[in-house]
């Protein structure tokens, strides 16, 4: 189900990457329908009306559940669903949905799951009323205890707290595991677009690893480093593959995925890879552009990698593999056009990604000891760093 709210709102009239993102997380789409409104409507968000004629198809197709391509209120969820009979999700519950099932690692799980009790916080709207009318605790003669609402909220701030404090740690962790890349001289490369770009592939056909690559939305979500040889270089580099980018991503996802996202800011090279195959493949660019923005790696040095070439007709090829695409006025990237798959353009990549290190790596790395002294005193203003470098 989409709603369109007219210009300034983000709206798929086709609702193919919805029936994409439904197909992830093992649902069949059925039917699909579209609505126009000037304003959400407070109680059922699309109308009475409309409401009326989704309750009437869902009956009609014998579905179980109803996806919105929108976010939708706690309290519009809880009336769409006594109203039609079956469950009612938003985008960002049917992602969330997704990436608890794909978590891999142990902070991948933990991110999810903070995401997921974020969102599930703001969804206590009155479902329950068993501990509505609970006696006070020792020494109350009555009044009315703790809603079940209220033990809920409280059950879930508790739990939020504990997997943050976990996450500071695998941050710090993570943290440590960069400054000693840093402190080698390691020239960090990082893939990054939007789901189902080809990334994974990507990453495997260049650093001959074995990460999971499917073709589906956020077939991986945990970040994967390996190092990757440079003949042209003669030096190695470090290539990360991070988390894909999606139209309205949830901030709770943006939040609890910064661990993960920073590797991406703290770059010296972002590879941008693009489905050359999909008709949004702009649409698809400007978005990743804009998350880059947000996470601040907007300005970290950028090529572009047109993946999926072999999916491309033969007359509809470019003549070369590498150009310059113009991706904001007055701002040219370089573009490299490849098929991970069959590995057309990849000595292309390979070359380009050691044109720009190569500067980077003859640099000789700043080991942070005092010049001149002989035992090579590791200097130091942070206590905590004489660990790390150790």
């Amino acid at each position: 189900m989409g709603v369109d709210f007219g210009h300034g709102s983000s709206f798929d009239a086709t609702l193919d990457e919805l029936a994409l993102l439904a197909e992830s997380a093992g649902d069949e789409p059925v039917a699909r329908l579209i609505a126009r409104r000037k304003a959400p409507d407070a109680a059922l968000f699309v109308g009475s009306g409309k409401a009326d004629e989704i309750r009437d198809l869902v009956q009609a197709e014998g579905a179980h559940c109803v996806i919105f391509d929108q976010a939708l209120g706690p309290a519009q969820q809880r009336n769409l669903e006594r109203h039609l009979g079956v469950e009612v999700i938003d985008r960002t519950g049917l992602i969330l949905e997704i990436f608890g099932a794909r978590a891999r690692s142990h902070e991948g799980k933990l991110q999810v799951e903070l995401a997921r009790l974020q969102y599930l916080s703001t969804r206590l709207v009155r479902r329950w009323s068993h501990l509505e009318r609970q006696k006070g605790g020792f020494g109350l003669r009555g009044g009315p205890g703790e809603t079940q609402i209220e033990l809920d909220r409280r059950m879930i701030d508790v739990r939020i707290k504990g997997v943050k404090e976990r996450l500071v740690r695998l941050k710090r962790q993570r943290g440590t595991q960069r400054k000693a890349r840093e402190r080698s001289g390691t020239f960090r490369v990082s893939l990054v677009g939007y789901t189902n770009a080809g990334k994974s592939t990507l990453f495997n056909a260049l650093v001959k690893a074995q990460t999971y690559a499917a073709d589906q939305l956020f077939a991986t979500l945990d970040t994967t480093t390996r190092q990757m040889y440079l003949e042209a270089a003669g030096r190695s580099v470090s290539l990360s593959d991070t988390v894909g980018f999606i139209r309205d991503l949830p901030h709770t996802l943006v939040d609890a995925f910064a661990a993960t996202l920073q590797e991406a800011a703290e770059a010296d090279l972002l590879l941008h890879v693009v489905d050359a195959a999909s008709p949004t493949w702009l649409d698809q660019v400007h978005e990743v552009q804009r998350v880059l923005q947000e996470i601040g790696a907007g300005d970290v040095q950028q090529v572009l990698v047109f993946n999926k070439l072999d999916a491309i007709e033969v007359e509809r090829r470019p003549r070369r593999d590498d150009d310059f695409f113009e991706i904001e006025p007055g701002r040219n990237l370089p573009r490299i056009h490849v098929s991970a798959r069959d590995g057309t353009g990849l000595d292309t990549l390979r070359r380009v990604i050691a044109d720009v290190a190569r500067p980077v790596l003859e640099v000789p790395p700043d080991r942070g000891f005092e010049p001149g002294d002989p035992r090579g005193t590791f200097v130091t203003e942070d206590p905590s760093d004489l660990h790390d470098a150790a």
